[in-house]
């Protein structure tokens, strides 16, 4: 071993004397050698640079190491500063804008500081968005090592998601097919410091007005913080010029990844129920560097969720996962492609993970279905050094079915929400991403809530954020498919309709390192009380020995997806003989456009609302009784300037030729008796139909229903 003289001091003296070693000479020469064995390990770990973080974003391998140059993961955001503790009401408080660190004035500037962090670190990922007037018109500076003048300064936008610093995907805004200023604006270009960072966003529309901040300013920013002694190198505009050549090889090996392989194992077969079909590798020096897997079925909604991906590293499972949330299309094909994961229209599916293990791996197809699923499995390995640092792929799955919107639907606004849990993970590893499958049931943004994100058992989350939307990179709800490296929707379809949404987020330079535990959670925070299927999938690295809380549910896969809002709320009058208008099952629309309205006085805050239909149409409509008998008939409608004259049948039968829902002086509700009829027990149907307007109503045709109730009288 040969230590040079610029790594360390010359050693003194070692001891001496007839070529034995004295008592003192022998502790000398133990202590230098221990020295000796310090000194050349510091020598040898790399300095922290641009560079080396470019590299690591493009290497695969990194993430299956727990870090060598150790670090923490931590979040700066414009959370509301309310949050302070689970056990408050405030936990959930939602005013997540322009909430900063401090005001400055910096040559007479009026600075708000956004970031502000002690090295040596690196910011990894930083998201923006915006709304109000002027709220994205200002200046974005970034100032390094605790000098007054910023290494960057420009335009915000230019900045994020423009080509100032980076060209796409490490500064990018998504959805493409968004409005500009809607949109998620996302830079990935990693900015190193070694003594001290600080962000300020300098914006003269900024100001305190009817008790809050205004307009509107959001922000998440990611940043690593070393331990002490590791080295880092402080970015600057010269070595950003320098490292040009390497960022844009980067972002084309980013946008176009292209995995190596050594070999391959296919496996093909047609699964009955509670089949399976797998692959073993036993190869020493290997990893599994891509599974594609491709499935057929009749009914192939129902098979991406009942087959199930299980995966075994040298004995121990750490994979359990619907093969449609393991490469994140849920279960519906959509296509997507991200650094991790890519989903063709034709449902061919792939995931290029890097899997190490010692001795072998299993994996296998399971279908947990009752029909027949076609499996195509292929499964490529690459060469890989096992080191004592490497560690398992892992992947945890659940989906809360049926699950109320609100902790307790009598408590108020301010107090209902509550925090759902991805995955608790007890050992030493490295959480890299996650997803979710939603199915959302009325026509309101159903993610208002913030991930937190708690590591080591610490009191407050090292990340807590804005927003889920904000969490997995877009802005505003917006529905619009987009694919990114590292953050996806490749639908958005329940964003503010009924339907299936799927949103994922890989870390890559922002991935979080744990010794002992990680816990990661986000709010329910639904603007409506209501019900939804919301599934989870978490992604993760972990050393052997590991416990996590989320177990295999064959009970859950089983269960039959969700297409349509009464899939999830059946229509089942209560027990208190009250339906939500909102809560009945269409059956049937003739014309028009039929949704669930959010807003105004309503019960529940939502009504079935039904708008633009042609005089003579009919919108069929179904509910649930449990039991037979004699019951009076009531609701409560809604009427409007808009609103036109309806008729009303109940199973068959017309109970109301002719109800005037037009009101001018704006939207009131009101209640209609129907009067006393025997129904029976199941189902019944409840028809409106279209017959004219008002002559004094708006163009609409529209008609509301806010709820029915029924009082049964023997």
């Amino acid at each position: 071993m040969r230590i040079t003289r610029n790594c360390m001091a010359e050693i003194g003296p070692h001891g001496h004397g007839n070529g034995k070693l004295g008592g003192f000479g022998l502790y000398a020469r133990i202590f230098a050698i221990i020295a000796v064995l310090f000194l050349f390990a510091a020598c040898n770990k790399k300095e922290v640079t641009l560079d080396t973080l470019l590299e690591e974003m493009t290497d695969k391998s990194v993430v299956t190491y727990f870090p060598e140059q150790e670090y923490s993961l931590k979040q700066f955001s414009s959370y509301d500063r309310k949050s302070t503790s689970p056990n408050d009401k405030n936990w959930w408080a939602n005013a997540d804008w322009t909430q900063f660190v401090r005001e400055e004035n910096n040559n007479g500037r009026r600075e708000f500081v956004l970031f502000d962090a002690d090295g040596p670190g690196a910011v990894v990922r930083y998201w923006m968005t915006f709304s109000g007037e002027g709220a994205p018109e200002g200046t974005l500076r970034i100032y390094i090592d605790e000098n007054n003048t910023p290494v960057i300064e420009g335009d915000v936008l230019d900045i994020l998601s423009g080509d100032f610093l980076a060209p796409e995907p490490l500064a990018t805004s998504v959805s493409p097919e968004s409005e500009y200023k809607r949109r998620g604006h996302n830079l990935y270009l990693p900015i190193p410091y070694s003594k001290h960072c600080k962000i300020t966003y300098e914006c003269n529309a900024v100001k305190f007005e009817d008790n809050t901040w205004k307009p509107s300013i959001y922000y998440n920013i990611n940043y690593r913080t070393y331990e002490s002694g590791v080295r880092v190198k402080s970015f600057t505009r010269d070595n950003l010029n320098a490292s040009k050549p390497l960022m844009e090889e980067t972002a084309a090996t980013l946008l176009n990844p292209e995995v190596k392989v050594v070999g391959e194992f296919n496996k093909s077969k047609s699964l009955a129920g509670s089949d399976s079909v797998f692959v073993n590798v036993s190869e020493k020096g290997k990893a599994i560097s891509k599974i594609k897997i491709k499935i057929d079925a009749q009914d192939l909604n129902q098979a991406l969720r009942s087959t199930v991906l299980k995966i075994s590293f040298d004995g121990q499972g750490t994979v359990w996962v619907p093969v449609g949330g393991f490469f994140g299309t849920g279960y519906q094909i959509h296509s997507s492609k991200t650094w991790y994961t890519k989903v063709d229209e034709d449902g061919q599916m792939e995931a290029t993970w890097l899997m190490p293990f010692k001795k072998s791996s299993t994996i296998s197809v399971i279908n947990y279905g009752t029909q027949n699923v076609d499996v195509a499995l292929n499964v490529f390995t690459l060469e890989y050094k096992w080191k004592s640092s490497s560690m398992y792929f892992g992947v945890s799955w659940h989906e809360l079915n049926g699950i109320n919107t609100a902790s307790n639907p009598d408590l108020d606004n301010d107090e209902w929400h509550y925090d759902l849990n991805y995955v608790d993970l007890k050992g030493k590893g490295v959480y890299v991403g996650d997803a979710l499958t939603v199915f959302n049931t009325v026509s309101i943004w159903w993610g208002e809530g913030d991930e937190k994100i708690f590591v080591d058992g610490e009191d407050f989350p090292s990340c807590i954020g804005t927003g889920t939307e904000d969490y997995y990179g877009y802005a505003w709800c917006r529905p619009e498919k987009f694919s990114h490296p590292f953050i996806a929707q490749p639908t958005g379809a329940g964003n503010f309709s009924p339907g299936m949404t799927v949103n994922m987020r890989y870390r890559s330079l922002d991935a979080m390192p744990f010794k002992k535990e990680l816990s990661s959670n986000i709010e329910m925070w639904h603007w409506v009380k209501t019900k939804m299927n919301y599934a989870m999938t978490a992604f993760w690295y972990v050393e052997p020995g590991f416990e996590s809380n989320v177990s295999p549910s064959i009970e859950l896969v089983k269960k039959t997806v969700a297409l349509k809002r009464s899939d999830v709320v059946k229509p089942v009058v209560d027990k208190d003989g009250r339906l939500e208008g909102e809560s009945l099952e269409v059956v049937s629309c003739d014309s028009g456009t039929y949704s669930i309205q959010y807003g105004f006085e309503l019960s529940g805050k939502t009504q079935l609302w039904w708008r633009n239909a042609a005089i003579g149409s009919e919108l069929k409509t179904r509910f649930i009784l449990n039991e037979t008998g004699n019951y009076r008939f009531t609701a409560q409608l809604t009427k409007a300037p808009d609103y036109g004259k309806v008729q009303i049948s109940l199973n068959g039968e017309i109970i109301e030729k002719s109800i005037n829902c037009y009101n001018e002086s704006g939207i009131e509700v009101f209640p209609v008796d129907f009067g006393t009829y025997n129904l029976n027990k199941g189902e019944n149907i409840l028809t409106i139909k279209i017959m004219g307007a008002d002559k004094s109503a708006k163009p609409g045709n529209m008609m509301g229903i806010d709820y029915l109730q029924f009082e049964k009288i023997r």
